[in-house]
């Protein structure tokens, strides 16, 4: 379940960056000189706007958080089946004790 929590958080803030790079993009569009248009107009992180600079961090920050709780999620859930693996194991081997 932690995985999958981390999976949607990450998932949401990967759709969420997508929409701010398009948001981004409209809004820097009329920027360029528009008698150059055969190079890309590159936009600073500067020379931004602080609601835009401020989405793309905070997104990319839950982005690695999402993904970091996805990761731990799934090497826990490992772990833990490996464990009830071994007892499954330890249970099968052990001979089945008979009262007199």
């Amino acid at each position: 379940m932690r995985a999958l929590c981390g999976a949607i958080i990450a998932a949401g803030a990967l759709i969420g960056l997508g929409l701010a790079g398009i948001g981004i993009g409209v809004r820097y569009t009329r920027e360029q000189n528009l008698e150059d248009t055969a190079r890309p107009y590159i936009v600073l992180f500067s020379r931004m706007d602080t609601p835009l600079v401020f989405l793309v961090v905070f997104l990319t920050t839950v982005a690695l958080v999402g993904l970091g709780i996805t990761l731990i999620g799934l090497a826990y859930h490992h772990h833990r089946r490996e464990r009830e693996h071994a007892l499954e194991i330890e249970k099968a081997r052990l001979p089945v004790r008979t009262t007199v």
